[in-house]
């Protein structure tokens, strides 16, 4: 069956339908990985966009739910150049497009995701619709397209009440923002006893049962609309508890702090950007899944200094908190798959804890 991929600006791309035959409207983002495709698809921080993949092949290896980095698909939509049919894996437990399909998740194959992905880099992120609605109505798609926003997602995405990992080693408080499951695994594996917390959990509720550290999670979403979130962070930024924050959490930590956030041009997704750490000069290859990046302009060195930068594009990377056991990173340290590189910093995270405990 044919779909149509339609974007604001006008453009329109015509592929194949995958997945469940229906009509969404999200914004339209790309991923640079060559491999990791279930691991992009169960990653809540891709709640309300659509995910274009950069590299021509997907689905090879199929679908092996081990290796999920949530319980379910968030993303909207999933655009590929080439889907394989027919995966050749032993640990291969189906094929994406009945992962699609079962997840009610629709798609399109067959397009040109390389000149979709030089639109979305010269022009910027934008929204879009997959249809198969062949006799579509530019005129009447184009307003809504340019009306649609992510909206609050975080709270779609965060899990619904808290739940242990347990372990032998520090209490680690766990906000879930819309967490990969390798942070918690990653601290587990590290002997760290997890309590995960949903995202709306009052600071005074986490404090009250007495962490040795708190971890804030990746997310989807705008930042600035957490609004009540940002409050209970601030409210643990003021208590003397270890703090280490990836992705979103790293961006909530900053607003909380006085500092600013705004959405990039098309933001950093894929598993090749290198981080260079500003105390050492060494740098990093990372992982990353983000659209927003905090502004390091008018920071406050009182408040905090930055800690990484993006070699690529300067962007900030990370930030250190001015005399308080907190750092924040924008990358992914626990990505898998994924490059290991920056995976030290969950060790620098149990050294605070030991510290001051």
């Amino acid at each position: 069956m044919k779909a149509f991929l339609i974007l604001e600006d006008g453009t329109v791309f015509t592929g194949t339908s995958i997945g469940a035959e229906k009509e969404i409207i999200s914004e339209i983002v790309f991923n640079t990985s060559m491999t990791g495709y279930l691991e992009v698809l169960t990653d809540p921080s891709y709640a309300g966009q659509a995910v274009v993949m950069t590299y021509p092949l997907i689905g090879n290896y199929g679908i092996c739910h081990e290796d999920m980095e949530s319980a379910r698909p968030w993303p909207d939509g999933y655009i590929v150049r080439e889907l394989s049919r027919i995966p050749s894996n032993f640990r291969s437990e189906g094929t994406i497009q009945e992962f699609l399909k079962k997840h009610d998740i629709p798609g399109i194959a067959g397009i040109d995701t390389r000149a979709l992905t030089k639109i979305l880099r010269e022009k910027g992120t934008m929204n879009g619709m997959i249809t198969t609605n062949e006799h579509y109505m530019i005129e009447e798609i184009i307003p809504k397209l340019k009306a649609y926003t992510t909206g609050k997602v975080v709270e779609k995405v965060s899990c619904k009440e808290k739940y242990v990992l347990e372990g032998n080693g520090p209490k680690v408080a766990l906000l879930d923002l819309g967490a990969k499951r390798n942070i918690a695994r990653s601290l587990n594996q590290l002997g760290c006893e997890v309590t995960v917390y949903p995202a709306l959990t009052t600071a005074e509720e986490i404090i009250a049962s007495n962490p040795d550290g708190i971890m804030l999670s990746n997310g989807p979403g705008d930042p600035k609309e957490c609004t009540s979130i940002i409050e209970e962070i601030k409210k643990l930024y003021d208590s003397e508890i270890p703090i280490f924050a990836i992705c979103l959490g790293h961006q909530l930590m900053a607003l909380a702090t006085g500092a600013d956030t705004h959405k990039m041009k098309y933001g950093h997704r894929g598993g090749n950007h290198p981080v260079k750490d500003l105390s050492t000069g060494r740098v990093y290859i990372s992982s990353q899944n983000h659209g927003y990046v905090v502004d390091t302009d008018n920071l406050d060195p009182a408040v905090a200094t930055p800690a990484f930068v993006n070699v690529n594009d300067e962007t900030n990377e990370g930030l250190a908190y001015t005399g308080k056991n907190i750092f924040t990173v924008q990358f992914h340290p626990e990505a898998c798959p994924g490059p290991l590189d920056s995976g030290y910093l969950f060790d620098r995270f149990m050294k605070m804890m030991e510290v001051t405990k």
